[in-house]
């Protein structure tokens, strides 16, 4: 089984990760991680923090000679802007946070743990972690890429402007959306979404939106429908839903489905030129029973807006009990291209684990035989 622990916060000194179960022998690219950790940082409507980080991985144990060697795999991600926090952080000098943010992880967080203070809640609950979680990610994909299974990503919809996705190959469109700024396989409606996040930036407001990630190459069999938590669907929704402010997962067009009929929702099944089986629809998003069923793999996930706004929120100081408007912490304005790099990230690391229980071994030698 396949495993990994984050820790770190979103202005301390760096963030961490150790990852356990990899197979023995498996070659790691340190350029391709930076280069994942990199798309996660760019998309129209980011914060001026991403021009701060320059975010790269360190490996600090679990290879030697760029090879995993079976023990666990220890990661550092360092935080770039602790430079700016470091002195007040250790000696106690930063201001108290005690209005709760609407949207945010604040109020919960204070109440589960008996805080006066948001800072200890909101400094963990940041997206900044999901850097780390990119680097993982990244890893999953290289122990995927040996079975020639690719993941990939867009974007589908800003706000109101949802995208006319062309029907082409995954890989054509991935490369779309490589070159566009909000990640968009349509230059044109890429453009239209640039214009909804300049718009919410003049009015001091944020934009959610939708992403949909793919693999393709996925073998049969993946996942189980014996018990609940061994089914593929499951497990990918528990980890798309682990990704900060997303608010909904579909598997294939499984919404639009809802309102089908039966007999037009259901991928058929026909033999190919070779003796085996082939479908010419994909309305399952690859997954059947709780099983990976040969097609590609389709995740559809809805991206909440960003909860820290220009325009403030109403609130109340937990201290004094009166009503307030908190603190506006430094926010980007739509991160749905980025969300869109992080959903490949966890997709891979469900495949990536889905398929070591599937082969089993303990190295990559022993996977592939």
């Amino acid at each position: 089984m396949l495993r990994f622990l984050t820790a770190g916060e979103s202005h301390g000194p760096c963030l961490l990760a150790i990852i356990e179960g990899l197979p023995a022998g498996l070659p790691i690219d340190l350029d391709r991680i930076n280069l994942e950790l990199l798309r996660r940082q760019g998309g129209y409507g980011r914060s001026h923090r991403m021009k701060i980080e320059q975010d790269r991985v360190e490996i600090l144990s679990g290879v030697i000679n760029k090879i995993t060697t079976g023990a666990p795999l220890a990661i550092r991600i360092e935080n770039r802007d602790w430079v700016n926090w470091k002195d007040k952080w250790e000696q106690g000098l930063l201001e108290p946070l005690t209005v709760p943010r609407p949207g945010h992880a604040d109020y919960a967080g204070m109440i589960k743990y008996r805080l006066n203070d948001a800072r200890p809640i909101l400094e963990r609950a940041s997206a900044r972690e999901t850097a780390v979680r990119v680097a993982v990610g990244a890893i999953a994909k290289q122990l995927l890429a040996q079975f020639d299974i690719m993941v990939g990503s867009y974007v589908c919809q800003i706000g109101t402007v949802v995208a006319r996705i062309p029907l082409r190959p995954y890989p054509e469109l991935w490369s779309e959306a490589e070159a566009s700024e909000v990640r968009c396989p349509n230059p044109e409606d890429g453009e239209r979404m640039k214009l909804a996040i300049d718009e919410a930036r003049r009015k001091k407001d944020t934009l959610g939106g939708v992403f949909e990630v793919q693999a393709i190459n996925v073998p049969v069999g993946l996942g189980s429908h014996v018990h609940w938590d061994r089914r593929l669907d499951a497990r990918i929704a528990m980890a798309m839903m682990s990704i900060q402010a997303i608010k909904g997962i579909e598997i294939g067009p499984a919404f639009e489905n809802a309102g089908l009929p039966g007999t037009q929702v259901h991928d058929d099944i026909f033999l190919d030129s070779k003796g085996g089986v082939t479908r010419f629809t994909n309305r399952a998003g690859g997954i059947e029973g709780g099983m990976s069923n040969g097609n590609p793999i389709v995740v559809r996930a809805a991206m909440k807006p960003i909860a820290t706004t220009g325009t403030p929120h109403q609130s109340v100081d937990v201290v004094n009990g009166r009503a307030a408007t908190p603190v506006y912490q430094r926010s980007d304005i739509c991160a749905v291209p980025a969300a869109s790099v992080i959903g490949e990230a966890m997709l891979a690391w469900v495949l990536a684990d889905a398929l070591l229980e599937k082969l089993g071994g303990d190295s990559l030698e022993e996977m592939k035989r």
